[in-house]
């Protein structure tokens, strides 16, 4: 009888005695030669993607007329700021709205292990600086259409112990499989990076036999500043999928060059399980507007920078015609009996000329001012930006129309923020994703316990809502690991505990908190929370919708009013 156990790894109950099956196939440096070629296959089919992302960089940097310009580079060319205040916008509300996760159990046995892992999943994340990564990729999103995370066991971390790493990832260093939509089905996954030579030889020996060049030239921004690679060396991270005794599992090899610096099929440790019991790619890719073919997508700069190129033009136009107009040019005869030098210059207030002066011969040039038609053009290309983005003026605090109270720039706000709600939702998904792989790395490393300071609203005052001292809890894998199970055949069943991640918002808005505290206001004006009240307060509050309302349902119910603190 053959079951799977804890650990992933596959094991043959003969007579009682455990024998693990190791596979034969092993990765050799002819592998290794065609993982390369390979990855110069998926290079060359993104190589439109790469250079969009380069390209996007600039419009971002507001560099974009090197990228319009052709010729008449001594013209105006000016330079607006629409495309970057709308992407600015977005960002901000999207870290308005930073998630935390709340990790719910499937069956009632794993709530004590689901509410640990609610408090340890936070600590974790927030070690690895994820809000800071979170806006990271939040900028890279809206500027091309993905961002992609990066979900890791790093076994240096914690002195040595290990912990998960959650970091972002440049699309122009990740590389897929053509024409999938999907990045999970993808064969392979290649993630490259460049290193320190010195460093990495100490680390590998056997690189200092390699002296053959890169196996790809990763594509590059253009920097303001000089950046060498000549002291780097190119290392790929080559993931991959394959079916070993029925299951599919995730494998793992690094090389550089065509040297082979791990495999672990080669790892015993590793060969049988896989790299990742969870058997996933450690990507999450979050798509801002989806593509058909392709796991990625396209972002604002790409929907904005044809209005913004437009604007600049037009205001190349308008400021070249104010100069034109403003300055005045002449026309002047050889012979017209002037100095020029002293003609032109302003400063003078004497011009020496010979003769009678002779208007005949030193006439202006005068240059026709535009019409209203330039001006109206540019306002409609910016109210056009403003809207393909839904950047509008109330969802970024200007209002107009005498517009003062809170619930009607609230109501503005709400209705022009349906964009921004639904791509933070999509934003909310993957990190759902983050979360869930987060915990099957826990579950698959936690093997010794460890200590975690709980603070924060976790650790909360139920009546005060104040802070608490810090909480420690001792924290390992013991409760999620897989539970052997007798069988009623005599056999062994096996149940894995599983967990779902609930997303949140961490952070509201100021005039979202203002609105709870106007509603809380007129509840209690109402006279929502007296004891002769409590029925019909009771049927009122289950029409309304807002967040802590079973918290005010509960207190109501119990008749205490220290629960409506909690």
């Amino acid at each position: 009888m053959i079951v799977q156990i804890a650990k992933g790894d596959l094991f043959q109950i003969i007579n009682r005695k455990v024998k693990i099956i190791m596979p034969k196939n092993t990765i050799t440096s002819a592998d290794v030669r065609r993982a390369a070629e390979t990855l110069k296959k998926y290079k060359a089919a993104k190589a439109s993607l790469e250079r969009r992302i380069v390209e996007n960089e600039r419009w971002y940097k507001l560099r974009h007329w090197e990228v319009m310009r052709k010729n008449g580079a001594d013209r105006e060319q000016p330079v607006s700021a629409w495309l970057f205040s709308s992407l600015a916008s977005k960002h901000a509300d999207a870290m308005d709205a930073f998630p935390v996760a709340n990790v719910l159990p499937r069956e009632e046995s794993d709530r004590p292990a689901a509410e640990q892992l609610s408090k340890v999943l936070p600590v974790i994340l927030e070690r690895n600086g994820f809000e800071q990564t979170y806006s990271d990729c939040w900028w890279y999103k809206l500027k091309n259409g993905t961002a992609v995370y990066g979900v890791f066991w790093d076994g240096e971390l914690d002195g040595g112990v290990g912990d998960v790493s959650v970091r972002k990832l440049d699309l122009l260093n990740v590389f897929w499989q053509p024409g999938v939509t999907d990045i999970q089905q993808s064969r392979n996954l290649f993630i490259v990076g460049l290193k320190d030579t010195d460093l990495l030889t100490q680390e590998y020996p056997q690189l200092k036999k390699d002296r053959r060049g890169k196996v790809i030239d990763v594509k590059e921004y253009v920097f303001d500043e000089s950046v060498s690679t000549e002291d780097k060396t190119l290392v790929v991270d080559w993931y991959y999928k394959k079916k070993q005794n029925g299951k599919t599992v995730l494998h793992y090899c690094k090389f550089a060059g065509e040297t082979l610096l791990y495999a672990s099929e080669n790892d015993e440790a590793y060969a049988a399980r896989g790299w990742y019991d969870h058997g996933e790619y450690p990507v999450v890719f979050d798509v801002l507007f989806p593509e058909e073919g392709t796991p990625v997508g396209f972002g604002y700069v790409d929907v904005m920078k044809d209005p913004q190129a437009y604007i600049d033009r037009l205001s190349q136009v308008i400021l070249e015609n104010a100069v034109m107009t403003s300055k005045p040019r002449f026309f002047i005869r050889k012979n017209a009996g002037l100095n020029p030098d002293e003609f032109l210059d302003w400063n003078k207030p004497l011009v020496e000329v010979e003769g009678e002066p002779d208007e005949t011969k030193v006439r202006q040039i005068i240059a026709a001012p535009l019409s209203n038609l330039a001006s109206t053009m540019l306002q409609m290309k910016i109210n056009e930006l403003k809207e393909t983005s839904g950047s509008r003026d109330f969802t970024e605090g200007g209002v107009r129309g005498g517009v003062t109270a809170a619930s009607a720039i609230i109501a503005l706000q709400e209705a022009g923020n349906k964009v921004s709600r639904d791509i933070i939702a999509a934003s909310y998904r993957a990190f759902a994703k983050i979360g869930e792989r987060v915990v099957e790395l826990i579950r698959q490393f936690y093997k010794e316990a460890r200590v975690f300071r709980i603070t924060g609203a976790v650790a909360a005052s139920p009546y005060t809502g104040e802070p608490l001292a810090a909480q420690f809890i001792t924290f390992s894998n013991a409760g999620m690991a897989v539970q052997a199970i007798p069988a009623p055949d005599g056999g062994i069943w096996e149940r894995l505990p599983i967990f779902d991640i609930r997303v949140s918002a961490e952070k509201k808005s100021p005039f979202s908190r203002m609105e709870q505290n106007e509603l809380a206001k007129e509840l209690f004006a109402m006279g929502f929370f007296r004891a002769e009240n409590r029925e019909a307060a009771l049927l009122a509050l289950r029409m309304l919708e807002f967040e802590g309302k079973q918290n005010v349902e509960s207190a109501l119910r119990a008749d205490s009013t220290h629960d409506l603190l909690t």
